[in-house]
């Protein structure tokens, strides 16, 4: 049974990824809040990314980094302190967590690590300035890391568009703004947590073997067609 560490497996898109793999997988999850949900093939750490050592592990096939930000606010109003913290959360937590599991990590025949982007990197969109920025730069160490770990470890990522989590609650709190953001996807529809999670599981899967340093849109469209 392989191993995946999860940061940030305990809401959201990471809690679907965690419930996708635990029926077959051993799954490590490590995040600030205790996950509401429990399992024979679990393991909690209790931990900030950011603030806290990581937990030492021996050997793993897949680290999928989960932790992300939405701190949407116009470019005038953001902070230095708005970009330093959407960095530190985006790339500085996911850097520290390939550095310390790499050498678990290299134990694997197939070890695979997962990091989240997202579509505002590609399509220019108002009150995105610092999230856009911080989740170019995880593209930016997806391909670089990538390149550094090949051919042992394989490094993607996934760049969703809106998904329906805690996270994004502010940005769907009321039937207009749903029915808003379902228009302005021409698949007319935004994502739920399983769909991104049934990609993470390909990727860190052996069905994604000759898969690496890539960059995949879910965008239900909003990229990828004009209509």
């Amino acid at each position: 049974m392989k191993k995946i560490i999860i940061i940030g497996g305990s809401r959201g898109i990471g809690k679907a990824i965690a419930h996708a793999l635990l029926p077959t997988h051993q799954v490590i999850n490590i995040s600030r809040s205790v996950p509401e949900y429990t399992h024979a093939n679990l393991t909690h750490h209790n931990c900030d990314v950011i603030s806290s050592d990581l937990p030492e592990i021996e050997q793993a096939d897949g680290l999928i980094y989960c932790p992300g930000s939405i701190n949407l606010k116009p470019f005038k109003r953001l902070s230095l302190e708005d970009f330093k913290s959407d960095f530190e959360i985006n790339v500085i937590g996911a850097v520290k967590a390939i550095q310390t599991y790499t050498p678990a990590l290299s134990q694997s025949d197939s070890g695979s690590i997962v990091l989240f982007s997202t579509v505002a990197t590609t399509l220019g969109m108002p009150f995105h300035a610092s999230v856009a920025t911080a989740k170019s730069a995880v593209e930016g160490l997806t391909k670089s890391v990538a390149a550094d770990l090949a051919p042992n470890i394989r490094v993607n990522a996934i760049a969703p568009t809106i998904t329906q989590t805690d996270l994004a609650a502010k940005l769907l709190r009321n039937e207009r703004m749903v029915e808003n953001t379902i228009q302005r996807h021409p698949l007319k529809k935004f994502l739920a947590p399983s769909e991104v999670a049934t990609m993470a599981v390909y990727l860190i899967s052996d069905n994604s073997k000759s898969i690496s340093g890539q960059v995949f849109k879910l965008d239900c469209g909003i990229v990828s067609l004009k209509v």
